[in-house]
């Protein structure tokens, strides 16, 4: 499913114009991706959590020559699903 997929979604179930749909997705997205990127962890009902994750330097190797490298530390953002939807997905 895309952005305009659940925008079209959210305008059939809601009566709101497609354009104004999209605009609250990237909205709550982006605060999200705001919210994480300063440390903080978002936690939505029902849904679940992003987090950010912190991966260290470490060596690792280049897969084409075989030659050692470093990669370098990263932040990344995760997500833990709640229990209502590992339930859901798991048939529960």
């Amino acid at each position: 499913m895309s952005t305009a997929d659940l925008a079209a979604q959210l305008s059939k179930t809601h009566g709101l114009d497609k354009g104004d749909a999209r605009k609250v997705i990237d909205a709550v997205f982006a605060e999200i991706v705001a919210a994480v990127a300063r440390g903080e962890e978002v936690s939505l009902n029902g849904v679940g959590k992003f987090k950010l994750k912190e991966t260290a330097e470490r060596q690792g190797r280049n897969p084409a020559s075989g030659e050692a490298m470093t990669i370098a530390a990263q932040r990344k953002i995760t997500f833990a699903p709640a229990k209502q939807v590992r339930d859901r997905l798991n048939g529960a």
